[in-house]
C-alpha cells in the first residue's frame, strides 16, 4: 500500500484557505515570511510529501520551484483558487 503525503501551505495571515482541512487535524503549514515560501516547499518535498497545495496568494513568491517541479513524477504543486465570496 502506497501511502500519499498530502500538505497545504498558506500566509500565516490568511484566515480564509484551508480553513477546513486545519480543523480537521491535516497537515496545514503557515508561513510568515512569503519570501521564504520556496523553502518551506523544499523543506516538504525532502520529508516525502508527494502533493503541496498552495494557495493562491502564496504562489507567486513561488514561481521557480513551482517550475522545477511541473514535470515531477514524484511531487504535485497544485495552485488552488480563491473562494469568491457572495
Amino acid at each position: 500500500m502506497i501511502k500519499m503525503r498530502i500538505s497545504w501551505l498558506k500566509a500565516k495571515d490568511d484566515e480564509k484557505s484551508f480553513k477546513f482541512q486545519k480543523n480537521m487535524g491535516f497537515d496545514v503549514y503557515e508561513i510568515e515570511d512569503l519570501e521564504k515560501t520556496d523553502n518551506k516547499i523544499n523543506e516538504l518535498v525532502e520529508k516525502k510529501y508527494h502533493t503541496i497545495i498552495l494557495s493562491n496568494e502564496i504562489a507567486g513568491f513561488s514561481t521557480d520551484i513551482i517550475k522545477k517541479y511541473s514535470k515531477s513524477d514524484t511531487v504535485n504543486i497544485i495552485i488552488a483558487n480563491n473562494k469568491k465570496e457572495y
